[in-house]
């Protein structure tokens, strides 16, 4: 049975600016902005669309995960929603059979964006509520350093 853990954050930069920066941009500005968490990220099959498989290397702050690759099985511009689903390594080798991150953005002020983001997983070992927690941590500092990144280096 599928469980799910949700968060939400405000963030002070306009849906289109964070829209491009998590659909689009976020294979370049990860490594950029949180390289503790991830070194790398690379598109190993696909061309940024739905079916794309990333490669993510994990950097010193994740002392458990070397990798971890993600399809994209979500990527809808018009609702601003964008998900992730593990299909290889990482959370799959710690008795998860199933892991997804999904980000729908909405826009509050011309400035101002709502980012709510589920983390949907299965696991075939009992009390794997600790990593969802953890991932969702993860998640939102990313958004908070993509926040920080997108006010100090593009007109937003």
């Amino acid at each position: 049975m599928a469980k799910e853990v949700k968060t939400e954050a405000k963030v002070c930069v306009g849906i289109e600016a964070l829209w491009e920066a998590l659909a689009k941009d976020l294979r370049i500005l990860m490594p950029k902005i949180i390289p503790n968490l991830v070194k790398s990220v690379e598109v190993i099959e696909g061309d940024g669309g739905i079916g794309t498989v990333l490669l993510f290397s994990f950097g010193s702050d994740v002392p458990k995960m070397s990798y971890q690759k993600e399809k994209i099985v979500e990527l809808d511009e018009s609702v601003h929603k964008f998900g992730l689903q593990v299909i290889e390594g990482g959370h799959l080798n710690f008795g998860f059979s199933s892991y997804k991150t999904t980000f729908q953005l909405t826009s509050i002020h011309e400035k101002e964006t709502l980012v709510s983001i589920e983390i949907t997983y299965e696991s075939e070992v009992e009390d794997n509520n600790a990593m969802p927690s953890k991932t969702t941590m993860s998640t939102l500092a990313l958004v908070k350093n993509l926040e920080e990144y997108l006010l100090n280096n593009v007109a937003v």
